[in-house]
């Protein structure tokens, strides 16, 4: 059975501690760059997944960044936001399920077939937690951190 993605998704989402990027990228102009950024210019404590990059840099400051979803401090408590092509994007949510990871947020063009199968079929053969992907929200190519994200921490009280 498919889990849909809706505003209670979102709030469960915004309800982590802490948040990370997988894709974040040192290129202004890539969506990576741009929803890392969105997280620093609200406030919240994000950490960037780039395992070719040492550190980005943003109008917040250079932040270090993490290779893996294994070097995240405490993923039990983190929502993770891809910015992967759709084969990487499987592999990101096979370890997020493996660490525990509470909840994704899957940005337009991050997922194929395979990808929103295994997000959200749940349970033994999927990625058991909250999915924020697919048609909906205010974006055009559906829900997007950058067009959804300040609706979502306002229900979840964090704005």
């Amino acid at each position: 059975m498919l889990k849909m993605t809706t505003e209670a998704t979102v709030r469960s989402f915004f309800s982590s501690p802490q948040f990370a990027v997988v894709g974040a990228s040192t290129n202004p102009a890539k969506f990576g760059h741009k929803v890392f950024t969105w997280y620093h210019a609200h406030s919240l404590p994000v950490t960037p997944i780039n395992p070719a990059s040492a550190s980005i840099d943003t109008p917040f400051g250079t932040h270090a960044t993490v290779k893996s979803l294994a070097e995240l401090p405490d993923p039990t408590h983190t929502s993770l936001s891809v910015i992967t092509p759709a084969p990487v994007t499987l592999e990101v949510l096979r370890e997020a399920k493996k660490l525990g990871i509470p909840a994704v947020w899957l940005q337009p063009g991050t997922w194929d077939d395979a990808v929103v199968k295994f997000a959200r079929d749940g349970g033994e053969d999927g990625y058991a937690g909250a999915v924020v992907a697919g048609d909906g929200g205010g974006g055009h190519g559906g829900w997007c951190v950058l067009v959804d994200g300040e609706r979502g921490l306002r229900a979840a009280g964090k704005l």
